[in-house]
């Protein structure tokens, strides 16, 4: 039973891993003021990107980093519909997802039968902590996981630190706050905006090669399976804070892992089988998302509250 629970924790942090990846890369685009829903897009580029560079040189490392890269790239082509030309960021976002799920798709159209080496998921695989994984229940659910798990959660504990602890942090809260204070007060609004909406693509790309470098390790067409949705629902369930995204992100790859663990389940009830469908489970992220939209918007916390300028294009003469 202890086993059993522990594989289970496992199971979802690792499935937690590419949503808290996506979701922080969000939470640092949003805190510049601009919400991108192309999330699904470029992580869909860098899944398929990482896979074939992981394919071709049997080197994680290059292959995490060129999905990192196709994400950051993605990225700019919203950055400068949104920042330099002004362009409505939800359709903006929109179409890039539209527009790189299908470029994706073209690009691994001809991969769908490859799968990654041994040598290659032995490399990427479980790295057990000498003796804290040896903890039980725990221990193999924290301490026996791939090194992009704790990647992961180092990017997640830095990045709230950068935003509460750091002058540029501190900075990039106010961009998003009143860009036009911040203009006043030297800070270069669109300079933070593209760097900003750079870093959550490139978090977005290598969420991306979490899933088909890590665990599947292959490509397929629906590899996200709306992965980047979620994420940015995530964003609100974390209140815009790293660290809160953590605990989501686990508790969201749980909630797919029980999907995909009762998916096709019966259950015996009064002598009747029932099945519980599988999309039922998939529906809580949203369920628990609104709920806390609900709760947030009706406690009115300012600390818990998107950025005030999130969403709106900034137009410099107009100060």
């Amino acid at each position: 039973m202890i086993q059993d629970i522990a594989l289970f924790l496992q199971t979802a942090i690792i499935m937690g891993t590419p949503l808290l990846l996506a979701t922080v890369g969000e939470i640092l685009t949003e805190k510049a003021g601009h919400i991108n829903l192309g999330v699904e897009g470029m992580m869909m580029i860098g899944a398929v990107t990482g896979f074939l560079v992981g394919f071709a040189t049997n080197d994680p490392l290059l292959a995490a980093l060129a999905a990192g890269m196709s994400g950051f790239l993605s990225s700019q082509i919203f950055a400068f519909l949104t920042v330099s030309l002004k362009a409505n960021q939800l359709v903006a976002g929109f179409v890039l997802t539209i527009f790189l799920t299908g470029l994706a798709n073209l690009i691994g159209s001809n991969y769908g039968n490859a799968t990654l080496s041994s040598e290659f998921t032995q490399k990427i695989g479980a790295v057990a902590v000498p003796g804290l994984s040896r903890i039980p229940l725990i221990g193999p659910a924290l301490f026996h996981q791939s090194i992009i798990v704790y990647l992961g959660i180092f990017i997640a504990v830095s990045a709230w630190v950068y935003l509460n602890k750091t002058r540029f942090g501190l900075s990039l809260k106010v961009v998003g706050e009143n860009p036009s204070f911040a203009d006043d007060a030297g800070i270069p609004v669109a300079v933070y905006q593209y760097v900003h909406i750079g870093i959550g693509g490139f978090l977005s790309g290598m969420a991306g090669a979490c899933l088909t470098l890590v665990i599947v390790p292959r490509w397929q067409e629906t590899v996200t399976a709306g992965m980047g949705w979620i994420a940015i629902a995530l964003v609100i369930f974390a209140t815009w804070n790293p660290s809160r995204a953590i605990f989501g992100a686990y508790l969201f790859g749980a909630l797919k892992g029980l999907a995909f663990k009762f998916q096709g389940t019966s259950i015996e009830i009064g002598g009747a089988s029932l099945s519980l469908p599988s999309q039922i489970l998939d529906l809580f992220p949203y369920i628990i998302t609104i709920a806390v939209l609900i709760a947030i918007t009706l406690g009115k916390r300012r600390e818990n509250q998107p950025p005030r300028w999130l969403g709106k294009a900034y137009f410099r003469e107009e100060r």
